[in-house]
């Protein structure tokens, strides 16, 4: 795969589907940005203004924002990365390359769209008075994990629609009650009010996992993570080792069967 002729091609791809993302909108890119911003806007004055969701945590409109923006490269790396081998498949048939690589350009554009909210959500907390941790530093690590556990999903879920399209439909409910049993819009104090195992429970998923050390690390210590809240620090290295077990399995997977997509398709 990382031969030059395939990096070549990568980058190819990568810049023909950020171009053509926001092609013949009148803003264009300017939505990379104003999506995050809508879905914040409505969420702070539901869960935050009316429901006060989130009132013992320092800035928590600000790690809403941040944990959105998180859950939203997700979310459009999992559900672009499942169709991306089926809506290329007249490439795969008319060229032979290693076809892990369309997985990946997709995963690449939605990094850029991450890192390009992430300094929104930056400038909102240097506005909002945020002081910034030393140990932000180790936030790169955890963006990596995140990219780790979103390319392995996508890698298991292109694999499987190929052959069942079915997967469309039961992703995007998988997906909804994911971010409802994630720590998103509601803090982990909130859960830890009513029980202290649920509220652990929910920790051990990766994407709670990332969000709340981010949150931590980036907006106020007030957030909980499960460093904090499991005392048994084999436990504690579960939801860290997952991400790059998806990825390992995932990629596996995809490579497994790559073979028989053109003929499939």
């Amino acid at each position: 795969m990382f031969e030059r002729k395939n990096l070549i091609l990568l980058r190819e791809l990568v810049r023909t589907d950020f171009k053509l993302r926001y092609q013949g909108s009148v803003i264009g890119y300017i939505w990379s940005v104003l999506k995050p911003l809508m879905l914040f806007a409505v969420m702070y004055v539901v869960f935050i203004k009316f429901l006060r969701f989130g009132a013992d945590v320092p800035h928590f409109a600000i790690a809403l924002l941040l944990g959105m923006v998180l859950w939203n490269f997700f979310v459009e790396t999992t559900n672009l990365g499942m169709m991306s081998i089926v809506s290329r498949g007249d490439l795969i048939r008319k060229l032979s390359f290693p076809t892990e690589i369309i997985v990946v350009s997709i995963s690449l554009n939605a990094l850029i769209n991450l890192l390009i909210s992430l300094v929104i959500v930056l400038f909102f907390g240097l506005i909002n008075g945020v002081e910034i941790s030393g140990w932000a530093i180790l936030s790169p690590l955890l963006l990596l994990e995140l990219y780790a556990f979103s390319l392995g999903v996508a890698f298991i879920l292109a694999t499987i629609y190929v052959r069942f399209r079915d997967l469309g439909p039961i992703w995007e409910v998988i997906i909804q009650v994911g971010m409802y049993g994630t720590p998103l819009i509601y803090p982990v104090s909130m859960v830890l009010a009513q029980s202290e195992i649920i509220a652990k429970l929910l920790l051990f998923n990766p994407m709670a996992q990332i969000i709340q050390d981010l949150r931590y690390l980036l907006t106020s210590p007030a957030n909980l993570t499960i460093w904090q809240l499991v005392d048994q620090k084999w436990l504690v290295v579960i939801p860290y080792l997952l991400p790059w077990l998806f990825l390992v399995v995932g990629y596996r997977y995809f490579k497994k069967h790559a073979k028989k997509f053109a003929e499939i398709i």
